[in-house]
């Protein structure tokens, strides 16, 4: 589970608002002054994400705009000068730990709010076209020291944190926000001497280096796209992936929005990402009164009622060495192979290239068998199998899983 949430719930247009509305810091006070999430509770959330088959969340302790969920020492614009006087990160890592979840934590590498960021002509600050900005003078050397500063505070002050998540890098016409700029290598220093077990995203890339070559992290994390054949590096070798996907289409919440992705849609993107040796990340942006909107809530469910039937063909499954079916698509764990039906078609489904292979096959959600055979008239050399389903309607029209042991 990703989670999005700050001030920008408030405004309910998404976490960009102030960029895209190029709101002054003046303009955008009225949302600090207004923020009292009282029906914030992230024992809901966890249970939430738990129900759903989720092993982890990763929660936005400070995004673009630079306020902090966390009770920081190094600035003022934080949860606990709001209404809300609370250090909401300590309370997200407490409950999710109680449920057995793993603990992630996303830092926002950009900062609207420091007065030594980057501001006339960034391509991403609120005030990029404000004359007022023009030749500001800026020592963004501070800036590094106080983000740095709060890297070492999320990673000290909370027990052990699973995932740090950093975002983002890129390059304008003024500024090359990325690697060396955050002083990446002493700042992976520091996150590895006091998280060693942590794992950590890619998005501190090197200039002009791919974002697939990991010089900074454990993993790629594509944005709602998913990649066609997994990813590689410029080497051509296989990384860890994980795609971040939304639930609607916007990552904090953003109340007019109500293009909801449904579960078959996030079903299918799941095992797709698995099939393809990754992993899948979904995003939920709670609203300003702290609650993840009900559509969100019911299509997680939803989720998570199919993950409690079929979640060996997901968890610590990986791609099969088979091309993908036209029928759907596979998962594999050892000898476990898991057919994901999407499209029953008309007669016996093919098994391209297992003829032989199969000791058995049932269905994973009650463990009924699935015959396997040819059809009489599919030549005797042939070397695919073929599963013949006793019924025609197949069990759940979002994705019925045969699990099969091989030879």
């Amino acid at each position: 589970m990703f989670i999005h949430w700050g001030l920008y719930s408030v405004p309910a247009r998404g976490e960009w608002v102030r960029s895209i509305e190029q709101m002054s810091l003046e303009d955008y006070q009225k949302y600090f002054d207004e923020f009292d999430p009282k029906e914030y509770n992230p024992r809901e959330w966890a249970k939430l994400a738990k129900e759903a088959g989720m092993k982890y969340a990763v929660l936005t302790t400070k995004h673009h705009d630079g306020f902090c969920l966390f009770d920081s020492k190094l600035t003022d614009y934080k949860a606990t000068n709001t209404k809300a006087g609370r250090d909401l990160v300590r309370e997200f890592v407490d409950a999710f730990r109680a449920e057995g979840l793993k603990v992630g934590l996303y830092y926002s590498l950009l900062d609207w709010h420091h007065p030594d960021y980057p501001i006339y002509h960034d391509q991403n600050h609120p005030m990029r076209n404000n004359e007022a900005f023009k030749g500001k003078k800026q020592d963004f050397s501070r800036y590094v020291d106080y983000f740095h500063g709060q890297v070492r505070e999320l990673l000290t002050n909370y027990g052990k944190i699973d995932i740090i998540w950093f975002d983002f890098s890129y390059k304008d016409e003024m500024n090359d926000m990325s690697g060396e700029k955050w002083q990446a290598e002493k700042l992976m220093k520091m996150v590895r001497e006091l998280q060693p077990d942590i794992i950590v995203n890619n998005r501190l890339t090197a200039s002009g280096a791919s974002p697939y070559d990991l010089q900074y992290g454990d993993f790629a994390s594509p944005e709602q796209i998913l990649p066609r054949r997994g990813i590689v590096n410029s080497r051509g070798e296989k990384v860890p992936w994980e795609a971040c996907i939304t639930l609607n289409n916007s990552w904090g919440y953003y109340a007019a929005d109500h293009d909801y992705k449904q579960p078959k849609d996030i079903i299918r993107a799941l095992v797709e990402c698995v099939s393809k040796n990754g992993n899948l990340i979904l995003n939920v942006g709670p609203d300003a009164r702290g609650c993840i909107p009900e559509e969100s809530v019911e299509i997680l469910k939803t989720v998570g009622r199919w993950m409690k039937k079929n979640s060996s063909s997901i968890y610590s499954c990986g791609a099969a060495d088979l091309p993908k079916p036209e029928w759907g698509r596979f998962t594999q764990n050892g000898k476990k192979l898991y057919a994901h039906i999407f499209d029953r078609g008309v007669g016996a489904i093919a098994l391209e290239g297992l003829s032989g292979r199969i000791r058995s096959a049932r269905y994973l959600h009650d463990g009924s068998e699935v015959r396997v055979s040819k059809p009489w008239n599919v030549p005797g050399d042939s070397t695919d199998e073929f599963l013949n389903p006793s019924t025609y309607r197949l069990p759940d029209e979002i994705d019925s899983v045969v699990e099969m042991d091989l030879v």
